[in-house]
């Protein structure tokens, strides 16, 4: 084992003691895209005990362009993005224990996933399942690293339950980002840079290093030579649902999510946002455009076709899903296009 960590064992913040402390933990991975994909690289290459990855989708051709473990033959099979990952990651060390869970990363799958883990890694690219990741995170007392990208831009926070502010706390301080990688685009380098973060952070945690974990929400865009960094000690707030003093841990109750029903006699799946709130028609149509996506829409919604489905979407933020009877793709495209 030193041989083939030495390099990681020079490194003073790690050493022998610390290399095995990396070598006897478990780190949970939410997503297995981008993100997922490459920090589940690097910490099986650093030698991380186990790594347990969850994805619910398969690899398409244009995963390709940012998601490091696939190839054109995963997409050729469509293989599932766990297992496509899980496979190449075994390739990668052997010594490495890799589970790969293929399906939605709900409450009840989290809350089960949670038990025996020492760190989550958020790789997800919507906010139902980061807050559900933050409620978990908070109830069983486990840190988890936040990360976000789209366009050129990039954010990560370390969340450790009972010292910083849960993300919860973070919403009401920070605009954060609404766009994914469907309507902004993506750009390789602000990936690299956001799993840079991330991964460095839980090498911290993993080592057990944490007076050098770091306390400030950083963003940055790699395009415009931007880079910034908060302090958000001030953030943590005393009444919040899921870390303040009399947590109820909101996003972990089944009707806090998203709802979905298959529609009856037809190929369609309708869902309802969690929580009320307008749709900008206008904007969506004018990001969905500049994409190439066939818009056509009026004051009242927006069909978008995404051969072969088409997806409506209402003010209010509800949309039908044609062409599928599949809840979790249904899913899957709303998150793509409204995030």
């Amino acid at each position: 084992m030193n041989e083939r960590y030495s390099r990681q064992i020079l490194f003073p913040g790690i050493g022998k003691e610390g290399q095995a402390k990396i070598s006897s933990k478990h780190v949970l991975i939410i997503g297995a895209g981008a993100l997922g994909s490459g920090n589940a690289e690097v910490l099986v290459r650093a030698g991380t005990g186990k790594v347990t990855i969850i994805d619910r989708d398969y690899v398409e051709e244009s995963n390709l362009q940012r998601q490091q473990l696939y190839t054109e033959e995963d997409v050729a099979n469509k293989l599932p993005k766990a297992a496509a990952a899980k496979k190449r990651l075994a390739a990668v060390n052997s010594a490495v224990e890799i589970n790969a869970v293929i399906g939605d990363a709900t409450p009840e799958v989290l809350e089960d996933l949670a038990a025996g883990v020492d760190l989550i890694i958020d790789a997800t690219d919507n906010f139902e399942t980061r807050m559900a990741i933050n409620d978990v995170s908070q109830k069983y007392k486990v840190p988890w690293i936040y990360g976000a990208c789209v366009g050129s831009f990039g954010m990560s926070f370390t969340i450790i339950p009972g010292k910083t502010p849960c993300l919860n706390c973070l919403l009401r301080a920070i605009p954060l980002q609404g766009m994914t990688c469907d309507t902004g685009g993506i750009i390789g380098p602000a990936v690299q840079m956001v799993i840079a973060h991330q991964t460095a952070e839980t090498l911290k945690i993993l080592a057990e290093d944490w007076d050098a974990v770091r306390t400030t929400f950083v963003s940055f865009d790699v395009w415009r030579n931007q880079y910034t960094t908060m302090k958000m000690s001030k953030a943590k707030f005393p009444g919040c649902l899921s870390c303040g003093e009399h947590p109820t841990y909101p996003y972990l109750e089944h009707e806090n999510m998203t709802k979905t029903t298959v529609l009856c006699g037809r190929d369609t799946v309708q869902i309802r946002p969690s929580s009320p709130g307008e749709v900008s028609l206008v904007r969506l149509a004018r990001q969905l455009g500049s994409l190439g996506l066939q818009v056509k829409g009026n004051p009242y919604l927006l069909s978008v076709d995404m051969d072969p489905e088409r997806i409506v979407i209402f003010k209010d933020g509800r949309a039908l899903i044609h062409g599928t009877k599949d809840i979790t793709h249904a899913k899957s495209m709303y998150q793509r296009i409204l995030g």
